[in-house]
């Protein structure tokens, strides 16, 4: 068995903790929210000159959509077996199922961890892992609830990467009930590191990852999960068993 060590953080990136209050009240926000912000705001702008009444209705909306589209910084734990969570959200489901054929990773099945994204939730997707990107394929659907069901006729982007460990690993947006607008600029081929920001869904969804066979969750239902930071499962078993 492969023998597990630890470094101590540098004073570097002690030093580089963010405690201040701009950390909570002014996020960075992500590059598709910031196009959504201007046109509000250019919307509000005109129609509150025409009324000071739509202000009252449109400020609020313009806060509410710069929380929403909020990217606050994510550190990511390191380890190369590692897979971390995609989303923010609720783990609300755990389950054996098979995987889409489209991902092309086996038709065995295998467990799949989903994490429910409210629309109070931090909507940036974060890479699991660190790899290539393998396969990309994207469906259209219907305004389906995400919540509790399997969601097959929902819109979906299904992503599937190849570990820098070899293993492969797939995992899905899944656009939910008030909104179906999947952002995933990704390419095959494509080189993602664990934590990395590769897209976002809107207003409420949820991601679904597939584990490799014979690693098992980390997670229960009911847990608040973190993207880019909360661990999903982890794949030492696998690479100890090929050592």
């Amino acid at each position: 068995m492969t023998q597990k060590t630890y470094t101590l953080p540098t004073p570097e990136e002690i030093k580089n903790v963010d405690l201040s209050w701009k950390r909570y009240l002014l996020p960075a926000i992500h590059p598709e929210g910031l196009k959504i912000l201007g046109v509000e705001f250019l919307i509000v702008l005109v129609l509150g000159l025409i009324s000071s009444a739509v202000w009252l209705i449109g400020l609020p909306l313009l806060i509410f959509s710069f929380y929403f589209f909020r990217n606050p910084p994510r550190v990511t734990p390191k380890g190369d077996n590692l897979i971390i969570s995609p989303a923010d959200g609720i783990v609300s489901n755990i389950k054996e199922v098979i995987p889409p054929a489209e991902l092309d990773i086996g038709s065995d099945p295998l467990i799949r961890i989903s994490v429910f994204m409210s629309v109070f939730s931090v909507h940036v997707n974060r890479a699991p892992i660190s790899g290539t990107v393998h396969k990309l394929k994207y469906r259209p659907g219907k305004f389906v609830s995400v919540a509790d069901k399997d969601s097959e006729d929902n819109e979906r982007q299904e992503i599937s990467m190849i570990a820098d460990n070899g293993q492969k690993i797939g995992f899905i947006q899944i656009a939910g009930l008030v909104a179906r607008r999947i952002f995933c600029p990704l390419k095959e081929g494509d080189k993602l590191t664990a934590g990395q920001v590769f897209g976002m869904i809107r207003f409420g969804s949820r991601l679904d990852v597939f584990l490799p066979k014979g690693v098992y969750p980390c997670v229960l239902p009911g847990q608040v999960s973190v993207a880019g930071e909360t661990v999903l499962a982890d794949m030492s078993s696998l690479t100890d068993k090929k050592g």
